[in-house]
């Protein structure tokens, strides 16, 4: 008796996003599908795919959410908040975000990651979007595990980001002031076409460890996007060139144009100074070379988003649960020369002590737990529990579990992690799910900005130990130091 072989096993981050969720059905014909969602729970399995709740700001989380996959798929950024309070550039959380997936990836045997980026112009200085994309590019292949890159431009998609921006300036502004960047060349390329792109990556060994730009048909400037766009809607294109970038400027007025979030538009925007286009060094014949037109695509688009708003007037509004009033806060900071996580992290504890000093004291035991105190009350305001089992030297893990400041009784995973970046002499101190034990309106006007001064000093500090190469104590040290 013949057995049926087993089908790959695809772990798709992303999969109810924008592409994730095209992707997800192109897939499946071909591998199982694991369907990560921080709403996984609430979505049903078939066949196919299996749906996991994940989130990837847990490490934990992380490697149970690829276990069992032999691909993972990476769709994923933060250009969103992802607490009530997001003390945070997206840049730094997509660090941790990339860092959690490259290293479950590792751990579970994966044996190729595919990740969708932004086409890099050979220029130096890049937007913060394009530096930060590239970045996630490399610390995705940190850990030994193949990668595979698809860089696209503006995807002409019915959701997204970037086309949804031009067709709501087309259709809300009779006339546009069109500032130099506009004159910048870009490659639009379909959602069809990203997605076959993708689909003929995973699971390709001759496109391991090779980053492949990807196209449409045609090359043309922001203008002339515009300009077709609304010629494809049925309305008039007026505009007056302005011979200035105006970058700054132009992020605003098209945030409050378009209506969409400045966490969104902002970087967006921010890369549009620099040319978008296909590189033929990164062109893979079969994958590069998008085969819709510009018009078709917009077409498409058009006619998909249509057809969403009416299915979504249908569909009946589920009530919304009341906002989790959570605290997520990262902040990148330079490490002195052979120094790694673990040192910054007990470091720091000494540094508050001495820094906040007659105000504040802390306690450190032998076995790295903290205590933090003001220095005329008995009982402290923090109590961070070390946590060995999940802390290497090169990321330090600490839980939050008490302390006046602290409603650990509802929240049992608030954690303040220092994590060194992979390649790079830098690390990121963040505080995740915490729950602040007060007011809510008390907390955002005191404790918040407080700890942003506090970490603003701390890196002003690690800044100068990096300038002037000051010796640092050591982590032997620090420990038996309260």
């Amino acid at each position: 008796m013949q057995t049926q072989k087993k089908r790959p096993v695809v772990a798709l981050s992303g999969a109810s996003g924008y592409i994730g969720s095209h992707l997800l059905e192109k897939l499946k014909s071909r591998f199982d599908i694991i369907a990560l969602s921080r709403s996984g729970d609430k979505r049903e399995d078939t066949e196919q795919v299996t749906w996991r709740s994940c989130d990837l700001f847990s490490q934990v989380d992380t490697e149970k959410g690829l276990k069992g996959a032999d691909i993972a798929v990476y769709l994923v950024h933060s250009m969103k908040p992802s607490a009530k309070l997001t003390q945070a550039s997206f840049e730094d959380m997509d660090v941790i975000l990339a860092d959690n997936f490259a290293q479950a990836a590792k751990q579970n045997g994966i044996k190729q990651i595919v990740y969708l980026s932004g086409i890099i112009p050979p220029e130096e200085k890049l937007s913060r979007h394009l530096r930060s994309r590239l970045e996630v590019e490399k610390i995705l292949g940190s850990y030994g595990v193949p990668v595979t890159t698809i860089r696209a431009g503006l995807i002409v998609g019915p959701k997204g980001s970037s086309f949804p921006i031009a067709e709501k300036l087309v259709n809300r502004l009779p006339v546009m002031l069109l500032p130099s960047w506009t004159r910048t060349k870009t490659h639009p390329i379909a959602l069809a076409d990203v997605l076959t792109a993708l689909q003929k990556s995973v699971g390709n060994r001759d496109v391991a460890n090779i980053a492949i730009d990807v196209g449409g048909p045609e090359v043309m400037t922001y203008k002339e996007l515009l300009e077709n766009l609304a010629h494809f809607i049925g309305r008039k294109f007026r505009s007056v060139n302005v011979p200035f970038p105006t970058v700054k400027l132009s992020r605003l007025w098209v945030s409050l144009v378009s209506g969409m979030p400045k966490e969104t538009v902002y970087p967006l925007i921010e890369s549009l100074s620099h040319p978008m286009v296909a590189n033929k060094s990164h062109y893979v014949e079969g994958i590069s070379n998008g085969k819709i037109t510009f018009e078709e695509a917009a077409k498409q688009a058009l006619e998909g988003e249509e057809q969403s708003k009416k299915s979504s007037n249908k569909k009946p509004k589920l009530p919304s649960l009341p906002p989790r009033q959570d605290v997520r806060s990262v902040q990148r900071m330079p490490l002195p020369s052979g120094k790694d996580a673990g040192w910054a992290a007990r470091h720091y504890m000494q540094w508050v002590s001495e820094s906040l000093r007659p105000f504040v004291r802390t306690e450190v035991d032998d076995q790295w737990n903290c205590k933090i105190y003001l220095s005329f009350m008995d009982k402290p305001l923090l109590i961070l529990s070390y946590a060995k089992e999940r802390s290497t030297s090169h990321r330090a893990l600490y839980y939050i579990t008490g302390g006046l400041f602290a409603n650990a009784a509802e929240s049992q995973q608030g954690r303040i992690e220092f994590r060194q970046i992979p390649g790079k002499q830098e690390i990121i101190v963040a505080i995740h799910e915490y729950l602040p034990a007060l007011p809510w309106i008390v907390y955002k006007y005191t404790q918040a900005p407080i700890h942003m001064i506090v970490m603003f000093l701390y890196r002003r500090h690690l800044e100068k130990m990096v300038n002037q190469k000051e010796p640092a104590p050591s982590a032997r040290t620090l420990a038996g130091q309260h």
